[in-house]
């Protein structure tokens, strides 16, 4: 009696197709912002005219620069700088997911190629999950404050891994610069301002300004800001207005950025808090 015959092999899976987003924010200072999801695509060599700040969140990439190779596992934070060639590939058979911006020289000045150069991948978890924290304010319209505030955090950070391998001096508090930006925010809470125009005003780098105020007042600017046109959204609820018209009234960008940031700071939604019944 013959030997029944085998089933036929199952096809291999399909990889997973590349996807990709991309766009500039409002953000002084980011050129792109670029989030992608590849499993065969290679680099080939090339080179960028600004500084390329990679994470990965799932697989590996590989890649040259300056004829030595590298690694990017997830635990690390990438940094090429510009007008240096390189490429990048899959590490694994599962590809790759990752998160980039691309700086230009106000964040990072072409003085530091050099060091990036010799020390491109970065093994911090604190600047790892800073750069995590700047994508998710980056994709959130209307966070653009914070997502300059933490941009500003991440540039000194890694200026602190590649200009020296001394640890940073303590820094001072400077109460009376953290004074005179909350006061510039009380008076811009609707317009709103960014750090660099705060910076220009106030004769102040803008991390010296993140980090006088959050020593200050135990919270960043942008925090700072977001509970004040909260404040200013809930007295205008309680007038009767609409949260359509209040999202734009209290510096919101629409009643979406509206309701999420009431929500987190109030416990309700601006609609229900407006429909409260007294007591």
């Amino acid at each position: 009696m013959p030997a029944p015959a085998s089933p036929p092999a199952s096809p291999p899976p399909e990889p997973a197709p590349a996807s990709v987003t991309a766009w500039r924010p409002p953000v002084p200072g980011v050129v792109e912002v670029f989030h992608a999801r590849f499993t065969e695509y290679a680099y080939p060599m090339h080179v960028h005219d600004a500084w390329t700040l990679l994470i990965v969140d799932s697989g590996a990439v590989r890649y040259d620069l300056d004829r030595h190779e590298h690694g990017t596992p997830d635990d690390t934070v990438t940094l090429l700088p510009p007008h240096v060639p390189h490429n990048g590939e899959p590490a694994t058979a599962e590809g790759f997911r990752k998160r980039v911006l691309y700086l230009d020289s106000s964040r990072l000045g072409d003085d530091l190629i050099g060091a990036a150069v010799d020390r491109p991948d970065l093994r911090d978890p604190l600047l790892r999950r800073r750069v995590g924290q700047v994508h998710s304010a980056l994709v959130r319209p209307g966070d653009e404050l914070e997502a300059e505030s933490r941009l500003t955090l991440v540039g000194e950070r890694l200026r602190e891994h590649l200009e020296s391998r001394e640890p940073p001096a303590p820094r001072r508090p400077d109460p009376v610069l953290a004074r005179r930006l909350r006061e510039l925010l009380d008076a811009r809470v609707a317009d709103g301002l960014t750090l660099a125009e705060a910076g220009a005003e106030l004769s102040a780098h803008p991390a010296h300004l993140v980090r006088a105020f959050s020593t200050a007042y135990g919270i960043p600017p942008h925090q700072y800001l977001t509970s004040r046109r909260v404040g200013r959204a809930r007295r205008l609820l309680l007038e009767g207005r609409p949260p359509s018209d209040v999202a734009a009234a209290a510096g919101f960008y629409d009643q979406a950025h509206l309701t999420r940031h009431f929500r987190r700071l109030v416990g309700v939604t601006p609609g229900r808090y407006r429909s409260a019944e007294r007591p």
